[in-house]
């Protein structure tokens, strides 16, 4: 039992966990329903011509039966579900999708089980009705704008995210959570700034970067949200960084710093490589005999190699036509 239902329990506040029902055909009632329709309206007309009061009275009886049975039908489209209460009390949920008949008096509250994704930072416009329930807007959303926080070094960076996710459990979305849309937009926003909170924009050394490690992250972004919505009976297949920045305040100067960082490994690697080169040259010239150089000249040719292998422009040889030294 995790610790917010144990909490639940002790308080005698008891969660709403789904129940799956599988309600009857559809079509057995609606051959009904429209034969009753049709025979009311015979009764009263053929009550009228004999002046027979009872099968007056019963057509419009037998037109009202006839209209409840049809208002319990529902037609469910793949990955759709419909969520059942009987005077505000949970029945049931009916998540395959087909033509079926209800209990006429239960209400029917619709809920999509389809996946869906949104990205952090974006803002979400209800539809709009006017007084006759006609819409008069759409439902929106506009593009996701970047969070910014500081990573754990402190640093002011600007990061969004892109979440995957589905309900899993009918009845904890419909009851457990307010509105489980914006429930799950919100902890998924308060979670992605958790976790740039926890890890530096770049490391140079193993630790774990929203930079470098993401895989890493990613998994750690998919966890922490998980573990915010499991009381809103959604599963979040998928989480990943979809957008990561320094803030404009401090760019310019990580991007120095980083081309200063690229600058020295390579010139790090460019050394290591003229210090092999030269050694290589010494001991071959050593090794074949081809000419016995005291300390002082050893040093001058070290030094001349490394200003050639190390430098960054091209090297004007100076050929010397005279003596050895």
């Amino acid at each position: 039992m995790h610790a917010a239902e144990a909490a639940r329990a002790l308080k005698g506040v008891e969660m709403s966990h789904e129940k799956t029902i599988i309600p009857s055909s559809g079509w057995p009632p609606l051959m009904l329903g429209l034969t009753g329709l049709i025979v009311g309206v015979l009764c009263i007309i053929y009550g009228a011509m004999i002046s027979n009061p009872l099968i007056i009275i019963a057509g419009p009886l037998l037109k009202l039966v006839s209209i409840l049975t049809l208002c319990g039908l529902m037609a469910i489209a793949p990955n759709q579900a419909r969520v059942l209460l009987l005077f505000g009390a949970y029945k049931g949920s009916v998540t395959e999708s087909g033509f079926f008949w209800v209990n006429p008096f239960y209400s029917k509250k619709k809920i999509s089980l389809r996946v869906r994704n949104f990205e952090t930072g974006s803002m979400t416009t209800p539809e709009k009705k006017d007084a006759a329930g006609q819409v008069v807007s759409h439902k929106t959303r506009s593009p996701g704008r970047p969070s910014k926080v500081n990573d754990r070094d402190g640093n002011p960076i600007e990061i969004s995210a892109v979440v995957v996710w589905k309900v899993v459990d009918t009845a904890e979305a419909m009851f457990e959570v307010d509105d489980y849309e914006n429930f799950v937009e919100v902890q998924s926003e308060a979670a992605l700034r958790n976790l740039a909170s926890r890890h530096p924009y770049d490391s140079g050394d193993s630790a774990i970067s929203l930079r470098g490690s993401t895989q890493e992250v990613s998994d750690q972004l998919t966890g922490d949200i998980q573990a915010r919505l499991e009381k809103a009976g959604v599963e979040v297949i998928e989480a990943r960084i979809s957008h990561l920045a320094y803030a404009s305040e401090i760019a310019a100067a990580m991007l120095q710093r980083q081309q200063a960082q690229a600058v020295v490994a390579a010139r790090t690697k460019i050394v290591e490589g003229a210090v092999g080169m030269v050694e290589m040259a010494l001991d071959q010239l050593a090794k074949d005999e081809i000419v016995v150089l005291d300390d002082e000249r050893r040093a001058a040719m070290v030094s001349n190699l490394l200003v050639v292998l190390c430098s960054d422009r091209h090297t004007q040889p100076v050929v010397n036509t005279g003596s050895l030294y």
